[in-house]
């Protein structure tokens, strides 16, 4: 039997419901819907062939952006667990948050956002919220998945409140229709997920750069945490086999992640006091959060990844190809729109300047690396497109 909810967690059974109305299911809860559209969308799967850090062409065993949504979800739910607090939101919210990515990772993203700078960029967690709410076309009744509003919300606000003139115009159409609260905080469960993201990533692309042989055990030895971490399972095991010792040292980070969350995300409501989910909103502050220690080791991992993972030659050689890539594409498909499968033509036929550029970004996001550079192969180096 499930633990009962605190007071201020999202509430499944007393939720603002679904943009488009639907009868319940008996079975499963509305974020369990939520959550199982999610993974049942097409965008969801194709998270398997698109690049957290390497291309899935140089290793198996690297994590996708998919393996990494899945691990942020279990991070998430950890989180939740320990504040009595509703795990499959959260979860839902960790399994969607990175759909709106396009191939070859944030690289993709700086290509289409130059690109459509004159028609108001492109930013992924914005993208995210068209996939749900638009491009996922498989319900007769209503495009998107129609979900919750407490997920659409926890979605809109993936970074905290909006800033005052700084909200897309997608977000502020769906707010204009469901009163997203843009200016407050998003629920305990979104606030988790967003955290539960910076743990995975802070020690999974370690983890990863590590088996590449970019970053070497050595490397970690000075790191907050990481250094306690190997210190320690040196101490207990002796020496191991690297993978082994980077296994172990990476469960410990985590671990102690998700302990210093709880902890502080316990102290922070213990001084709120609030009552409702909608005192969390309008708090002022985040409430799941690190402590200032943690805070602090957080911002060094970050620089550490930026400056010897994110920027090492051969993540930059792969960086600056996948822009040409994409750059490339949209070149191609916005001068020959019949280059384009029927469906998106069809959206495309008509458009005005901006229109058709937000189409082909939208096709272009959706792509995996590998249909990236299969496309960009037959339409940019010789190919022949038809149109």
């Amino acid at each position: 039997m499930n633990a009962p909810l605190a007071s201020y967690a999202a509430s499944p059974s007393a939720g603002r419901g679904r943009r488009w109305p639907e009868p319940e299911a008996a079975d499963r809860t509305p974020f369990q819907r939520d959550r199982d559209r999610i993974l049942h969308s097409a965008a969801f799967r194709r998270l398997q062939y698109k690049t957290q850090v390497f291309v899935s062409a140089e290793g198996d065993h690297y994590r996708s952006r998919l393996t990494h949504s899945l691990e942020v979800g279990q991070i998430a739910r950890s989180i939740c667990r320990s504040l009595a607090l509703d795990e499959t939101l959260a979860e839902t919210l960790a399994l969607a948050h990175d759909l709106g990515h396009t191939p070859f990772g944030h690289a993709g993203e700086a290509a289409l956002d130059k690109a459509l700078s004159s028609c108001g960029g492109f930013d992924h967690n914005v993208q995210t919220l068209r996939i749900v709410t638009r491009l996922e076309a498989r319900y007769a009744a209503f495009d998107g998945l129609n979900l919750t509003w407490e997920t659409l919300e926890g979605l809109a606000k993936h970074n905290g409140p909006a800033a005052p003139g700084a909200v897309s115009p997608p977000v502020a159409e769906l707010d204009r229709a469901l009163n997203l609260r843009l200016d407050e905080w998003p629920g305990l469960e979104a606030q988790a997920a967003a955290l539960a993201d910076d743990i995975a990533y802070n020690n999974h692309d370690i983890d990863d750069g590590v088996r590449s042989g970019l970053l070497c055990l050595d490397d970690l030895r000075g790191l907050p945490l990481f250094g306690e971490a190997i210190a320690e399972v040196e101490s207990r095991y002796g020496k191991l086999p690297p993978a082994r010792l980077i296994h172990e040292t990476v469960r410990r980070g985590v671990r102690a992640m998700v302990a210093d969350t709880v902890a502080e995300t316990r102290r922070r409501l213990a001084e709120a006091r609030p009552e409702t989910a909608d005192d969390v909103r309008r708090a002022g502050r985040p409430l799941v959060a690190f402590s200032e220690g943690m805070a602090e080791t957080d911002r060094a991992l970050k620089a550490f990844m930026r400056e010897r993972l994110f920027r090492h030659p051969h993540i930059e050689a792969e960086t600056g190809r996948a822009r040409i890539v994409v750059t490339d594409l949209f070149g191609a498909l916005s001068a020959r729109p019949g280059a384009l499968p029927p469906e998106w033509r069809r959206r495309a036929d008509g458009a005005d300047a901006c229109r058709a550029a937000r189409i082909v970004a939208d096709y272009i996001a959706g792509m995996t690396d590998r249909y990236a550079d299969s496309e960009h192969a037959r339409l940019c180096k010789g190919g022949r497109a038809p149109g």
